[in-house]
């Protein structure tokens, strides 16, 4: 065990909040020390990823960088000789989650002291949470953010080298780093960052502090990779931003996010997907793209978080009930095949019942196909967490369980629907509860199960649904 510390920076909230206007553009150069690559030789690592698509995609790059000196990926914690936990701080129960997983690695590094831990992520970004990672999680050896992810062999080194506990954890992005090797995790169906970090700070939102300022990558080079995958055989991309369609307001060139949508589906590409929207800048002109391009999947995911207008102000959602679903309206005059699945908060501090009724009259109105639902859990650091979190966890409970019912009989009524109806699917592989059947999501993003074989893996075909399990189908393949 490491009993040194070696504090190379430390998340600051303060300068975590300082905007820069420009970000140099830097190409990334995989250079290894000896000791590096005299420890990956022969060596795997592991993995484990918490939260949302731009996670996972630093999880893909973590692993093309790791994989350019020498490791191999490992399917076990135990197998691995390098363990990174790759980490979410949106919920309460996801840094939980987190530090259950130390704790049982504790044992794992008694029994073999050569292993090496990192904490990287969201969490790492929090200056609490690096203050009891350093002072109750002996065992692990480096930690790092989401600004550094580029640097982990050079923490690496340091660590070997030194036999010191190292952290490394920059408070705000200085530069956007370009051309970094990366592992996909699926050979059809891949991630690609148009942009990183958020400028909303929604009140309740952790985001902006560990993701950091809003700052669009070039286009040339977003095109760049959506043409490599394409010639790669990819079926699916899936174009990703904290605030997705926000791209360009950075940029001088003028360039939007319709715009660059639009530039990305002529490229030829079979499927096309944007995570995540934002409410108050989803405009016309990105209805007209989807409208347009048969290859955009007529699918948006579009956050609600409350139905109540004084929530929202609370929120700093920057939008209202009747601007939601005026929206919500064009949207359907304009694309009336979309599929809508959203994000909804519940107790946030002082909401009554009447405000959470609000909240269910909207979901019934617009008849989601699917929602994540969460209670409102406080993250120090937010305008929200100065707030008296009076909704008792008992109303709490109560709210999410109601909502849910309510969320439950749209889903329904959506899948019931598809009944009888036959769509197109991109096969993923084996479902993962039953490696007889085969697994595939359609172009409004509903899970389908069917019978088939192994060579239509990575293919899109079409099937037949069968029948409505609510939060998947089951289906069959059309002849031919």
């Amino acid at each position: 065990m490491m009993a040194k510390c070696k504090l190379l920076s430390k998340p600051d909230a303060k300068e975590a909040r300082i905007k820069q206007k420009l970000f140099p553009i830097r190409n990334y150069d995989v250079a290894a020390s000896e000791a590096v690559v005299a420890y990956a030789k022969g060596k795997s690592y592991f993995i484990r990823t918490y939260g949302c698509q731009a996670n996972i995609r630093d999880e893909e790059v973590i692993s093309g960088i790791l994989q350019k000196v020498g490791f191999v990926r490992a399917k076990r914690e135990a197998d691995a000789a390098f363990i990174i936990l790759n980490t979410c701080a949106v919920r309460e129960n996801a840094e939980d989650k987190v530090f259950g997983e130390l704790g049982k690695l504790k044992s794992v590094k008694a029994e073999d002291k050569s292993k090496i831990i990192a904490v990287s992520g969201c969490m790492s970004q929090q200056s609490h949470v690096v203050d009891t990672l350093i002072q109750k999680y002996p065992h692990v050896d480096i930690i790092l953010g989401t600004h550094n992810l580029d640097q982990i062999l050079e923490l690496l080194d340091i660590c070997l080298r030194t036999k010191n506990r190292v952290v490394d954890v920059r408070s705000r992005p200085l530069e956007i780093v370009e051309k970094l090797p990366s592992v996909r995790n699926s050979p059809y169906k891949a991630f690609v960052n148009i942009s990183y970090g958020c400028d909303k700070f929604c009140t309740y939102c952790i985001v902006p502090y560990t993701r950091g300022q809003e700052r669009s990558r070039p286009e040339v080079e977003i095109l760049g990779e959506c043409q490599q995958l394409i010639r790669d055989g990819y079926q699916e991309i899936t174009l990703l931003g904290q605030n997705v369609n926000s791209y360009g307001k950075d940029l001088a060139s003028g360039l939007t996010f319709a715009k660059l949508l639009s530039e990305v589906a002529e490229l030829g590409i079979p499927r096309l997907r944007f995570l995540t929207s934002h409410p108050f800048d989803f405009t016309d002109d990105i209805i007209a793209v989807m409208a347009r391009h048969e290859n955009i999947m007529k699918y948006i995911h579009l956050p609600l978080q409350s139905g109540s207008n004084s929530i929202l102000r609370a929120m700093g959602r920057r939008y209202s009930r009747e601007e939601y679903l005026n929206l919500i309206a064009r949207i359907r005059a304009g694309i009336p095949t979309v599929a809508l699945s959203t994000d909804i908060i519940v107790g946030f501090p002082e909401e009554s019942e009447e405000q959470f009724a609000d909240t269910i009259d909207l979901v019934e109105r617009i008849c989601y196909e699917s929602a994540f639902t969460f209670i409102y859990s406080p993250r120090e650091g937010t305008p929200a967490a100065q707030l008296v979190d009076n909704v008792t966890k008992e109303e709490k409970s109560k709210r999410f369980i109601a909502l849910s019912e309510v969320l439950e009989k749209s889903v329904a009524r959506s899948a019931e629907a598809m009944v009888g109806r036959t769509y197109r699917v991109l096969v993923d592989g084996w479902s993962k509860r039953d490696k007889s059947v085969l697994s595939g999501y359609t172009e409004s993003n509903k899970l389908v199960h069917f019978k088939g074989a192994a060579d239509i893996i990575g293919r899109i075909v079409d099937v037949r649904v069968t029948e409505s399990h609510t939060y998947s189908l089951m289906g069959e393949l059309v002849d031919g």
